[in-house]
């Protein structure tokens, strides 16, 4: 059983741990922390088992920090990006719950915030409430980030307003996911 003989702290948040007067690994401090390492105490396979799971959870954080870094995400969509880099479930249900928590990850204000994008980028409610429910959003949420945007009906009107009341308008509403109503109060009666 190895004996922690020294630890040196290391760039940002790491820290050189020693083993019996031996270099062994370079840790995230938290880990270390979480794990309760500290010098003159054995690291016996209670300990060894509990620093890995404090390093699962650190790590899971990291990805989950990292993956919001680049944006906003739902809570499905942080836990299936997690998954996707390896996360074991427990950590990863940890390190959401953690971002959740800490207001890092807001499925209502994700909702509202992507769907006002989409609608900005000129989708229609139909094409909107498909994106929302494969990030994982449930009804009520979709309905809640769609009932905040302007209706339907002018979003519509303001794209035929400056493409004209043309079929080929009336082509592209319909596949930005405008609705059948939306389309024909727009184009009006086209020839």
């Amino acid at each position: 059983m190895a004996t922690v003989t020294a630890l040196h702290p290391e760039r940002a948040d790491r820290v050189r741990v020693e083993l019996d007067g031996a270099p062994w690994r370079t840790l995230p401090a938290a880990a270390v922390v979480a794990a309760g390492l500290g010098v003159g105490l054995a690291l016996d396979r209670s300990r060894t088992r509990e620093l890995g799971r404090a390093l699962r959870r650190v790590r899971a954080l990291e990805a989950a920090g990292q993956a919001l870094s680049h944006r906003d995400r739902s809570v499905a969509g942080l836990a299936a990006q997690l998954e996707r880099r390896g996360v074991p479930p427990q950590a990863r249900a940890d390190a959401v719950e953690t971002m959740s928590r800490l207001g890092y990850v807001d499925d209502e204000r994700f909702a509202a915030s992507r769907a006002a994008s989409l609608a900005a980028r000129g989708y229609g409610d139909e094409a909107i409430r498909f994106d929302l429910e494969q990030q994982g959003l449930d009804e009520e949420q979709v309905l809640t980030a769609l009932d905040e945007l302007a209706p339907e009906l002018e979003r519509a009107r303001t794209i035929a307003d400056a493409s004209g009341a043309t079929v080929k308008t009336a082509r592209r509403l319909a596949g930005k996911g405008f609705s059948a109503e939306a389309i024909e109060f727009a184009l009006g009666e086209l020839e």
